[in-house]
């Protein structure tokens, strides 16, 4: 619309605004008036900057404004068009028509404005849901590694108990065996001492007695034959990574129901969905 268009209700402000109902241009103050009218509350406001130049609103064969549409082929006509290339086509009040179609547009943002909006809501609470039962998760597995490790510390105290205890019986063992032959050694050197003190004696019926005597003990002293002695060592069981990750269990992220999820299991940890990837 020219810019030139006034007020047609005041005549002295710029007529910013044309109600498409009236088909008049009118000011804000008188657009204001114009709503609280109960006959016209309900008409429908443009701003004549989005409305069609008025260049471009005249038939340009019969140079007259478009009042009508032509609902068969879906163009705006004027009343000379209705006789002549239209003829015998449907028609409508192109005000109608314009109004009809910005009530569909309007009809149609809200909706999708508001399936948005509700699937804003939904994938938001789903977020908020994944981060709890991410959350629930971690724990789950933090959880299952504490009390396996606990499991293998006792595992391993247990066992170091048991090394211990078994050990000192097999050293226990040797001490006695040592301490025996510590004392048979020295009954050995008391009697090598006697034998040298008799070497030294006069040579008389005594001393054949003595050395017999002396041969007597030494028969006595018996030397225990060494056993195998006892050795320890450790076999390492190999363990590798995704042994350990059996032992924790695994999580599982479903973006389909379970009855038409197609499974492969990856590292022992994660599932994936063929279906839904």
């Amino acid at each position: 619309m020219a810019a030139s268009k006034r007020c047609e209700v005041c005549m002295s402000e710029p007529g910013s605004h044309y109600c498409i109902a009236c088909e008049e241009f009118y000011c804000g103050n008188c657009k204001l008036l114009h709503h609280n009218q109960k006959i016209s509350r309900n008409h429908q406001f443009q701003k004549v900057s989005d409305l069609i130049p008025e260049s471009k609103s005249k038939c340009s064969e019969h140079k007259e404004e478009f009042t009508l549409m032509c609902n068969t082929c879906n163009v705006p006509v004027c009343t000379s068009c209705v006789t002549g290339n239209h003829y015998g086509h449907k028609f409508s009040k192109l005000v109608d028509e314009v109004a009809k179609l910005q009530g569909d547009n309007e009809t149609k943002i809200r909706t999708k404005t508001n399936e948005a909006n509700e699937n804003m809501k939904k994938i938001e609470e789903s977020l908020r849901s994944f981060d709890t039962a991410v959350e629930s998760v971690i724990k789950a597995i933090t959880d299952e590694g504490n009390m396996i490790k606990d499991m293998v510390d006792k595992s391993v105290a247990q066992t170091i108990a048991l090394v211990k205890k078994q050990s000192k019986n097999e050293k226990d063992k040797l001490m006695n065996m040592l301490s025996y032959a510590k004392s048979v050694l020295a009954a050995g050197q008391t009697l090598d001492r006697r034998r040298k003190e008799l070497d030294m004696t006069r040579q008389d019926e005594s001393l054949v007695q003595h050395i017999i005597n002396l041969k007597e003990e030494i028969n006595k002293l018996h030397i225990n034959s060494l056993p195998e002695f006892p050795n320890i060592s450790f076999n390492r069981k190999s363990v590798a990574e995704d042994d350990i990750r059996q032992l924790i269990g695994t999580y599982t992220i479903r973006k389909c129901s379970s009855n038409e999820e197609e499974q492969k299991q990856e590292h022992g940890d994660l599932h994936i969905c063929f279906k839904c990837g």
